[in-house]
């Protein structure tokens, strides 16, 4: 018989969808809770029921305690898993659960208290006489008394969110004058993300890697701890790609943190799943926080372990012993995951939105494992975490792993959004990454020769190049039988017999812009289904078999399949997972105005404004702060594209502003001042 007969997910995405397949196998019905935004998506779809709980604002729905636990009481939900994020770590929640009679899967609110918050848990922590990073986490933190503690400290210093995790409501400073402005943001950004703004400070170490573990207890006195991850690879603090084990960990060193953990755990009563991380630097190691939560990187405890963490906490939950014990636990073999993240690498991880037009997941298996929150025809949207799905590989040893990490991550395909998968691509073949001598400065220290896009190999190229024109043959074809009305059966353009030429010889001409490349291809027909492509004096022969989003299409006598994302004025070839897109040149398309595009301060996604930083008729330098965004609860600065003046402002704090919108305009001088429009002149 299941621990629960009905469990609520306070949550959505990739989590709430890997928590419905636990409780699925265990035969426990499932209740999601969704927003506006999220209506047709796919936790939605998964659930046993789903109940509306507000508008798109997380503020205003998943942020909710009073209108999740109403759908707990209707629905007769006995348990509420609150995933990761959101009210994962927050104490009131798991109060309001015990108060409705619902049980809270994790921690009790008292534990929470004490470790969810980084500054209470790093005074416990000192206490037990387990090492913490320099920093100030005391109960004053008016700005006066975090400036006075700044001097003290000195710099670099991170300011962080004393709630939540996931690198939201952090700010990395190198001067005392960059503080009021690091507090304030880090402040709003925490509390749009998890509901509570205080900050503390705290030391950056320079070449540290950030190493943690988990750790799982029950009611009965039991508490074990995993084996370590490494969680270093990190770009604006947040994590992409996570391993275990930590690469070139001595076992003493191990087994310190892990007795650190366990010692952590007990303090506090702690019940459930929680992970206590650290920092590691010149063979020290120091206590960072304690995650009162599931991880997002939980999978690859998982693979190592051969375990299912969720049904751990299920039963844990309903009050059962830890299925196993500390010498029972065998851990075998190396896990790596990528996080897979709608946003831009090439605008400074800047999040992307937009309908997501092709999807496409790796070949599955006992050793590769996808946690996705989304599917082809799903729209992302500006409100929520930019993760879209989590790959996970498993290896027999850290070498495997990383090659199956590589050929996984060649097979992922997403059409629509900017991802950071070609980021993760070339991250994934790094030598340094390979050899394990990597820290949490390894990312953004190498982050340009990471974004560099690859040359396209010559027959790559062909493939591509081929793919287009079979794609643009074939919809003439399509055109030509339909103004035939099938009398001829005409399969190309020049086998029609209404005349069609472009020059009286048999064959065609056609155009693609491609990488703001404008390249000619000449086109000769050999048979149905095949051409002869000149380009560049190069010739191939090419078969061709089109079959909707897949292309089947055979170059010099090897066969390809391709993906094919037909857009209104371009198509998207998709080739070992990258995308490529072919625009059909258009000699007579109108050129912008010169000069135009690099006075205005353009919204790149729909985003709230929560602060303006300029007004009217301001002198300005480029690179100066003029708007401040948050989008998928991170905030983002919009700086001054040039020298000049602030000539209007067409945005106010607190307001949404659509993509494409006009946010202000720069002028040569301060003179005259005129008001920009959204979207126009």
């Amino acid at each position: 018989m299941p621990m629960f007969r009905k469990l609520l997910i306070a949550n959505r995405g990739e989590i709430a969808c890997r928590i419905m397949r636990t409780a699925r196998r265990l035969g426990i019905d499932t209740v999601a809770v969704y927003s506006e935004a999220d209506a047709t998506s796919m936790h939605v779809e998964q659930a046993d029921e789903a109940w509306s709980i507000g508008a798109a604002p997380a503020r205003e729905s998943y942020l909710s305690i009073d209108k999740i636990i109403d759908v707990a009481r209707r629905t007769g939900a006995e348990a509420i898993h609150p995933g990761y994020g959101f009210l994962s770590e927050n104490p009131a929640f798991a109060e309001a659960c015990a108060a409705a009679g619902v049980v809270f899967v994790g921690p009790s609110a008292s534990a929470m208290r004490l470790m969810g918050s980084k500054a209470s848990a790093k005074s416990l922590m000192e206490r037990a006489g387990v090492s913490i990073i320099p920093g100030y986490h005391g109960d004053a933190t008016d700005l006066a008394s975090l400036e006075r503690e700044a001097r003290r400290l000195g710099f670099p210093l991170l300011v962080k969110a004393s709630s939540g995790g996931g690198g939201r409501g952090m700010r990395l400073i190198e001067s005392l004058d960059q503080l009021r402005d690091a507090v304030a943001a880090a402040s709003r950004e925490a509390l749009s993300a998890f509901g509570e703004g205080r900050v503390l400070l705290e030391r950056r170490l320079l070449r540290a890697r950030h190493v943690e573990v988990q750790i799982f207890a029950d009611a009965e006195g039991g508490c074990l701890a995993f084996q370590e991850r490494d969680c270093s690879l990190q770009r604006r603090r947040q994590k992409i790609l996570e391993e275990t084990p930590a690469p070139g960990l001595a076992r003493e060193l191990r087994e310190a943190m892990q007795q650190a953990a366990v010692t952590a755990a007990r303090s506090v009563g702690y019940v459930g799943a929680g992970t206590v991380e650290f920092l590691l630097e010149d063979g020290r190691f120091y206590f960072l926080e304690m995650n009162t939560r599931l991880q997002v990187e939980h999978p690859i405890t998982e693979m190592v372990a051969g375990q299912d963490l969720v049904e751990w906490q299920l039963r844990v939950a309903a009050g059962e012993r830890l299925p196993i014990g500390q010498e029972a636990l065998h851990l075998r073999g190396c896990a790596i995951e990528a996080r897979i993240c709608a946003e831009d690498p090439q605008q400074d991880f800047l999040p992307s939105t937009g309908l997501i037009e092709r999807l496409r997941l790796p070949d599955l298996g006992e050793h590769i494992r996808v946690d996705a929150g989304v599917r082809g025809g799903d729209r992302i949207t500006p409100y929520y975490d930019p993760l879209l799905a989590k790959l996970i590989v498993w290896g027999e040893h850290r070498a495997a792993a990383l090659q199956r990490l590589q050929r996984a991550l060649d097979q992922f395909e997403i059409v629509g959004p900017a991802t950071n998968l070609d980021f993760l691509r070339a991250l994934s073949r790094e030598t340094w990454l390979e050899s394990g001598a990597y820290d949490t400065t390894s990312v953004e220290a190498n982050a340009a020769e990471l974004r560099r896009t690859t040359p396209l190999a010559p027959e790559d190229e062909r493939v591509i190049l081929a793919a287009g024109a079979a794609v643009w043959l074939s919809d003439l074809c399509l055109e030509a039988r339909a103004t035939a009305a099938g009398r001829d059966g005409a399969c190309a353009p020049w086998d029609a017999t209404d005349g069609w030429r472009l020059d009286g010889r048999q064959g065609a001409d056609v155009e693609f812009l491609m990488n703001d490349q404008r390249i000619k291809l000449r086109l000769h027909p050999e048979g149905e289904g095949a051409f002869r492509l000149e380009s560049n004096g190069h010739a191939a022969r090419v078969e061709f078999a089109p079959s909707g989003a897949e292309l089947r299409l055979c170059v010099d006598g090897v066969w390809r399949e391709v993906g094919v994302v037909r857009r209104a004025a371009a198509l998207v070839i998709v080739l070992r997972g990258r995308n490529h897109v072919l625009a059909p040149h258009d000699p007579l398309r109108s050129a912008s105005r010169p000069g135009d595009s690099d006075r205005r301060l353009i919204a790149p996604l729909p985003a709230r404004v929560t602060r303006v930083h300029a007004t009217n008729g301001q002198v300005v330098k480029a690179g100066a702060s003029i708007v401040t965004l948050e989008v998928m609860k991170t905030e983002f600065v919009l700086r001054a594209p040039r020298d000049g003046a602030i000539a209007g402002l067409a945005c106010k704090e607190g307001e949404w502003v659509p993509e494409g919108a006009t946010l202000a305009y720069i002028s040569d001088d301060a003179a005259p001042v005129v008001a920009a429009t959204n979207g126009e002149g």
